[in-house]
């Protein structure tokens, strides 16, 4: 079966790609030199294709690629690049929480996209995922690096939120399966199989980390203002404000409600020590991660090729 990617660049479509057979895989994403949005680079890309997963997304906008760009005329141009491709099936990765009128521009545009492939007319599986954790993630990788760099770590809000986390090799088993039509729901929720606090999961990764920072409760707006800090002034943020939003509610129901993935396909590797080790990164935060050294390096890198020219 061949199986475009888009996104397949990106974090779960790097691992849908690693698992699939790379002479039966097309990967799709701006690092290959296909635009999201370009209907004709798509239906190119999607000729001979068995079906796609629809795996594109962002979650903070920068410059002309906002939530409303990627996520909604994106799918709207896989969807037309799919038809004329003759590709009858797409699987999209959306998000557990994606809904209508959230007061979020990524909830709102991921459930928009959503819409579009349900008016479709095409075979489609939408899975509702939660957060999904590994090697090159925005969960387990901030948490480490920011417990090795700061002594105290802020809490989200005055009261525990609920997270279920789902492995990215567990995600991507959803997605194969779904890919293969062993998916019978065309809206799934897709949730790990441990449910614990979000505080709960913070120190989890904190203790294998070996780190024991101080935590602090911290009222839902300072996280927000955290995260619009740190988007203006991180190259990576911290935390984005959509992730901000997404802590502050919790991550473990589906909304608005959608069936749970049959028993036999469900996540069921565990929240434990070796599954948060592998994906670890290496080291922390420092100056290098910020907006304005990138800025500083990069001119100082055209300033000597110029010199070298003259």
């Amino acid at each position: 079966m061949q199986i475009a990617i888009t996104g397949g660049t990106g974090f779960v479509g790097r691992h849908l790609a690693e698992r699939l057979n790379p002479t039966e895989t097309t990967i799709v994403s701006r690092r290959t030199g296909t635009s999201i949005g370009d209907v004709d680079a798509l239906t190119a890309a999607f000729a001979g294709c068995d079906a796609i997963a629809h795996c594109a997304g962002i979650n903070r906008e920068i410059g002309d690629q906002t939530f409303e760009r990627v996520h909604v005329e994106g799918t709207r141009a896989v969807i037309e690049a799919a038809r004329r491709a003759g590709v009858t099936r797409i699987v999209m990765l959306s998000f557990l929480r994606a809904r209508p009128n959230s007061g979020s521009g990524y909830h709102d545009t991921k459930w928009a996209a959503e819409e579009l492939l349900r008016h479709s007319g095409l075979d489609y599986t939408i899975l509702k995922a939660g957060m999904i954790y590994g090697p090159g993630d925005h969960m387990i990788d901030h948490v480490t690096r920011a417990v090795r760099t700061l002594p105290v770590f802020a809490t989200v809000g005055f009261h525990e939120r609920k997270v279920r986390p789902v492995p990215v090799a567990d995600a991507v088993d959803v997605l194969i399966a779904a890919l293969e039509g062993r998916v019978a729901d065309p809206t799934v929720a897709v949730m790990g199989a441990e449910e614990l606090d979000l505080g709960a999961a913070v120190r989890r990764i904190a203790g294998v980390a070996d780190r024991h920072p101080l935590y602090v409760r911290a009222p839902i707006w300072s996280i927000r203002a955290l995260a619009q800090l740190t988007e203006w002034l991180m190259v990576t943020p911290l935390v984005a404000k959509a992730q901000a939003r997404m802590l502050a509610e919790g991550v473990n129901e589906a909304a608005p409600p959608a069936p749970e993935l049959p028993e036999d396909l469900r996540p069921r590797r565990p929240f434990d020590e070796a599954s948060i080790r592998a994906a670890m990164p290496d080291g922390r935060f420092d100056l290098g991660d910020l907006r304005v050294t990138r800025w500083c390096r990069a001119r100082r890198g055209s300033r000597h090729r110029v010199s070298a020219t003259v």
